[in-house]
């Protein structure tokens, strides 16, 4: 039998416990009988509305001093407005009331109801009087009715951390974790908080969970609120003899090669089939980069965590910068192996996936590369290099008309998502570059081509196809399958001096084409710019389109960063002022480095941006001022592209030349005082890419 002393002791600690509150709807019920709004309830708590919603909904839960307070305030509210049919009693819940709560609390249901995945069993191991580790706070029933996509992952693929515990997870779920340190964190994250995503292709892997953490929590976890230094803050990383480096080697936990910084990767070795990783980023180390992701590092948690779950399922959970993350979504839609039967034994094991990249890196062709890269500097190569990059092209003033001169406006057109449209049924070579002298060209072989198209005539008024600054080629040079391809189009024979051709070929980039162009136009659509707008009502949405849901407005801008930044890390540059000419860089030992495939993206959006300015002129007689990357200023009588663009008489776009539209390829106006003063600064000799329209710079190194 119990002594007197257990008993007290049992009885004291549910004196103890934290207050409960009235079921959810009982909450808003008396809330409403006192006629006060969420907003004025807010104000009067000193937080904020959405947190009362919150609060209402079973989202979240309030915490001291703010439970006492609300607790206080709903017992008054309570003794004033009883329940119909009830007498005006205590306002407290009753044992049983707190008792069907519990399952919803703990993600345990009725044994006769539908239940969303249970957290694991160390999630509800700790003592009654501590807070769950990783109990979600949303109603089992709202669970029930939105099933997770995996059942290992029943709370999403990532949630953001907050200094007093709170991880804020997709669809507005709010997870309890109890660790204080780095090394806990990892383990609640593995173990309780059933985070992560399946794979995006049958023969890949799942994608590891993210913990974003916010300055509270990062100093919580014993990290600096600010990573400071001489470099950009992206590189940093804390040194080897940091307290938290050493908590994490001493728990048999390893880091990758670069270190705890604004994304450090924790991981430890695959044990069978199941991984042990998680990727944590650092909010206030400037993990998100406000010009790949504008604006999302100064919201709430709840809204953090809004975005990168939206991003995480349109795109991919980001492990990185948006580059990382573009390359790492090619990757995971063309996983590298697959399982094979080992005809000796029947074992299966790895393999060649047939239309992948493989697992080993392949080094470029000479005319391929940087002039940094092995293959040049140790071949002492000095044939030429591909200069396949998007236009910067301003036409000489002595070439406008008096009419041009007095147009009173200058518009500029902006192609969406110029370079993923460009990736579209995009035919590159898989295989290693082979050699050839004098090969008879053909427009079906990806690879360099040694060739001189300087006898191809162009119109002055228009930039050549054939350069970045649209100036006519003097003599052979190298070039991309497209462009050269492009030239015979135009009707001109082309005799190629030499060539690297590939042998294998395929259309690597169409599954990460196909994933992307459906979140840019999905995501559009959430902001009120859907297909079927026409031409005005398309421009007034766009006008527009940032003001709707900032939370939205930024996924748009990080995917627009995911194309451009992925496509620049095919050829990412070495960093670091320690570098030395022909040594091999880190992203060397990567199979995504091939500078070839951003080559033939890149050739191919600038040829389509020829045709289309070719086509232009044959229907309106218009040539442009400038062209920058994916956008052409052209002279207007008006302020809009509706002034100059063609149209039949049906009121139709005409076909061939540029059309307004939220699809990939499909133009929209940009802003012309930015075009204006690119124009200035080209004519200056700078280079505007690296200066506006933050994505453009990265399909130079990457980042």
């Amino acid at each position: 039998m119990a002594s007197e002393e257990e008993l007290f002791a049992s009885v004291d600690a549910l004196l103890n416990e934290e207050p409960h509150l009235p079921p959810l709807a009982e909450r808003a019920r008396l809330r409403e009988a006192a006629g006060i709004t969420q907003a004025r309830l807010a104000a009067a708590l000193k937080t904020t509305t959405q947190s009362v919603k919150n609060w209402e909904n079973g989202r979240s839960e309030p915490k001291s001093p703010r439970l006492d307070a609300y607790q206080r305030l709903l017992n008054g509210w309570a003794a004033k407005y009883p329940a119909p049919g009830t007498a005006p009693a205590a306002p407290a819940v009753s044992v049983a009331a707190t008792a069907s709560a519990e399952p919803a609390a703990s993600g345990v249901g009725p044994a006769n109801a539908p239940q969303a995945p249970a957290v694991p069993a160390a999630a509800t191991s700790r003592p009654a009087s501590a807070r769950p580790a990783a109990a979600s706070r949303r109603p089992a029933a709202k669970k029930a009715a939105q099933p997770a996509a995996d059942p290992r992952f029943p709370h999403g693929p990532l949630a953001v951390l907050d200094g007093d515990g709170s991880a804020y997870g997709v669809d507005g779920i709010v997870l309890d974790c109890p660790a204080t340190s780095v090394v806990e964190l990892v383990e609640w994250t593995l173990r309780e908080s059933g985070l992560g995503a399946p794979r995006l292709h049958r023969n890949g892997k799942d994608s590891d969970p993210l913990i974003v953490l916010t300055a509270a929590a990062a100093v919580k976890l014993g990290l600096s609120e600010r990573l400071e230094g001489h470099e950009q803050r992206r590189s940093l990383r804390l040194p080897e003899d940091h307290p938290v480096v050493k908590q994490v080697v001493k728990a048999k936990w390893r880091l990758t090669q670069r270190g705890f910084g604004p994304w450090a990767r924790i991981y430890r070795k695959v044990q069978g089939r199941e991984r042990q990783c998680v990727q944590l980023a650092v909010l206030s180390w400037d993990a998100l980069d406000a010009r790949s992701w504008p604006g999302v590092a100064e919201m709430e948690p709840a809204d953090v965590a809004r975005v990168l779950g939206v991003y995480a399922t349109r795109v991919i959970t980001p492990r990185g910068s948006t580059a990382v993350s573009g390359l790492e979504l090619m990757t995971a839609l063309r996983p590298p192996t697959r399982a094979v039967q080992d005809p000796q034994t029947g074992n299966w094991v790895p393999g060649h996936n047939p239309g992948s990249l493989g697992t080993e890196p392949m080094d470029p062709a000479p005319p391929e590369a940087t002039p940094e890269h092995p293959v040049v500097v140790n071949s002492g190569w000095s044939g030429g290099f591909l200069d396949e990059e998007a236009y910067q092209w301003v036409r000489d003033v002595s070439l406008l008309t008096d009419e041009e001169c007095t147009l009173p406006f200058a518009v500029g057109l902006d192609l969406n998502t110029a370079f993923l449209a460009a990736a579209a049924r995009l035919v590159v070579g898989l295989s290693a570059p082979d050699h050839f002298v004098g090969p008879k060209f053909n427009p079906k072989i990806p690879g360099s081509w040694l060739v001189d198209l300087s006898h191809v005539e162009v119109d002055p008024r228009l930039p050549s196809p054939f350069t970045p600054d649209g100036t006519r080629p003097t003599g052979p040079a190298w070039y991309q399958t497209h462009t050269v391809a492009y030239a015979q189009e135009l009707g001109y024979n082309v005799a190629p001096i030499e060539g690297y051709l590939r042998r294998e070929t395929g259309a690597y980039l169409d599954p990460w084409h196909d994933r992307l162009k459906t979140a840019y136009v999905d995501t559009l659509a959430d902001l009120g710019v859907t297909r079927d707008l026409d031409d005005r009502q398309f421009l007034a949405a766009m006008e527009r389109h940032k003001d709707t849901d900032p939370a939205m407005a930024a996924v748009l801008a990080a995917i627009k960063a995911t194309v451009k930044g992925g496509i620049g890390k095919l050829r990412e540059r070495p960093q670091g002022k320690r570098y030395k000419e022909g040594e091999r860089w880190p992203a060397l030992q990567r199979p995504t480095w091939r500078p070839d495939i951003r080559a033939a993206v890149i050739s191919k959006a600038r040829v389509n941006m020829h045709r289309k300015l070719t086509n232009m002129v044959k229907l309106t007689g218009l040539y442009p001022l400038a062209v920058l990357s994916d956008c052409v200023v052209y002279p207007s009588p008006g302020a809009s592209p509706l002034d100059f663009l063609p149209y039949a008489a049906s009121g139709k776009p005409q076909p061939g030349a540029f059309r307004l539209g939220p699809t990939p390829g499909l133009a929209k106006l940009e802003g012309v005082q930015t075009m204006l003063w690119a124009v200035d600064l080209m004519e200056q000799g700078y280079n505007p890419a690296r200066h506006i329209k933050g994505g453009d710079a990265v399909l130079d190194e990457g980042e």
